[in-house]
């Protein structure tokens, strides 16, 4: 047989000279994201989505009782209530195949069956790592943005480059659409704002990664000052975003503004003030390569390990060991967005995360005996199936090997958790991570 018969796509791995027996493994991108995520099951027959209830605390008592009003059955007290809040978790099917030849497989170098295998398990893995940081980081981008356009007038309408975080706000523990009814206090430049209304454009020119951009429209006229493009507009609930020298957004950030050890310590201060729990004693941190690098450069890292017995593994190896209250995990699926006005420069982001600042939810019945019959080649891996499809072509030689994934990743949110409850904490919807955005 000719090796011009086979399929283009086997046609380098058939023996043509000496090549060694096995394919070597090739770059595989670092994961993590799904680590901080808490795993749930999502039962069976209950629909595609499920909303949970969080309850929220009472505010705390410190006023004694009048004497004279401790009479009749009430005692001279009123009954006083809790909030609640709820957050969605969707689940969707996510899956992939591929097939082989059985027969032209035999004359290959190695097993392309094994090789299938672990390609079809890293694709799954690294499929999943995307969609939990997807999903971590889309409510983090809320309630900051900036102007895009100057306003050539006073008035109440401003385009600005990323909606997400105004369209709704929350109702008694509820999402609801934005409108008179439903409204949210925003600062747009210097000065404070009603938001009533939001908008999106029909053609996405955004520019913050799954950003979407719009219109806001208030409930008073915006002052040119205000609506002056590159102006900031933070909502009242807005997620923290820490960045150096305070810069108010992103296209603020210079050649200069980058990572520091100052940064880190503000998020995490920033999520010890909201109460936010640690994951196994500490905070995770996700930082790609460059970030992790640039803090060998910052001062106070330096000093912070001047005479350390620590300093020879950090600075011989170029690693970061756990300190400052952060486990360091290094990833290359972070965000990067190539920064307009720098040539060169990158917008780098670190995310530092406690408990539950996500929710995985697998699928209960992902390998039940109607979906994975007693004969079929199924195994459950870290959640995930992975297919083997015996051959049903005539001549019974090629079968699939595919892997799927049935379940959905969400933020939850912390509204309950404010200042009446927990004097130190925010006003943010979520505080259970805090995003760090910086050059390099």
């Amino acid at each position: 047989m000719g090796i011009q018969n086979f399929p283009v796509a086997l046609q380098p791995i058939i023996q043509q000279g000496y090549l060694e027996r096995e394919f070597q493994q090739s770059l595989r991108s670092r994961l993590g994201y799904r680590a901080c995520a808490d795993r749930q099951s999502f039962a069976i027959g209950i629909g595609e989505t499920l909303t949970k209830t969080r309850a929220g605390l009472k505010a705390s008592v410190t006023t004694p009782m009048v004497a004279a009003t401790n009479t009749n059955l009430d005692n001279g007290l009123t009954p006083g209530s809790y909030g609640v809040e709820q957050f969605t978790i969707a689940i969707n099917l996510y899956a992939a195949t591929s097939d082989l030849n059985m027969v032209t497989s035999r004359v290959a170098i190695a097993s392309q069956f094994l090789l299938n295998a672990s390609i079809n398990g890293e694709q799954a893995g690294r499929s999943l790592d995307e969609l939990a940081r997807n999903a971590l980081f889309a409510p983090y981008f809320g309630g900051n943005t900036r102007v895009r356009t100057t306003l050539g007038s006073n008035g109440p309408a401003i385009t600005v480059d990323d909606v997400r975080g105004f369209q709704t706000t929350f109702v008694n523990g509820m999402q609801t659409p934005l409108g008179a009814a439903a409204s949210l206090v925003c600062t747009v430049g210097s000065n404070p704002y009603t938001l009533i209304g939001v908008s999106v454009d029909a053609t996405n020119v955004s520019t913050a990664p799954g950003g979407i951009s719009g219109v806001l429209t208030f409930s008073s006229s915006v002052t040119i000052a205000d609506g002056t493009a590159g102006n900031t507009v933070t909502a009242a609930t807005a997620s923290s975003i820490v960045r150096p020298n305070n810069r108010t957004n992103t296209m603020l950030l210079q050649s200069t503004d980058t990572l520091t050890m100052a940064a880190l310590l503000n998020a995490v201060a920033i999520l010890r003030q909201n109460a936010v729990p640690e994951i196994d004693g500490v905070f995770n941190c996700y930082l790609d390569p460059v970030s992790a690098r640039q803090l060998f450069s910052d001062n106070d890292f330096r000093m912070l390990f001047t005479g350390a017995t620590s300093a020879n593994q950090v600075f011989q190896r170029g690693l970061i060991n756990d300190f400052l209250g952060l486990r360091f995990m290094p990833t290359t699926e972070a965000y990067l967005q190539n920064f307009p006005s720098i040539p060169g420069a990158v917008v780098r982001r670190p995310i530092v995360c406690g408990k539950g600042a996500l929710i995985e939810g697998d699928f209960a019945g992902m390998i039940a005996p109607d979906i994975a019959p007693a004969n079929a080649i199924i195994s459950l891996v870290d959640g995930v199936a992975m297919v083997t499809r015996e051959p049903l072509d005539r001549l019974q030689q090629i079968i699939a090997q595919s892997w799927y994934w049935i379940g959905g990743f969400c933020a939850p949110s912390d509204t309950t958790t404010n200042p009446t409850t927990i004097p130190t904490a925010s006003n943010a919807n979520y505080k259970r991570a805090v995003m760090i955005e910086h050059i390099g």
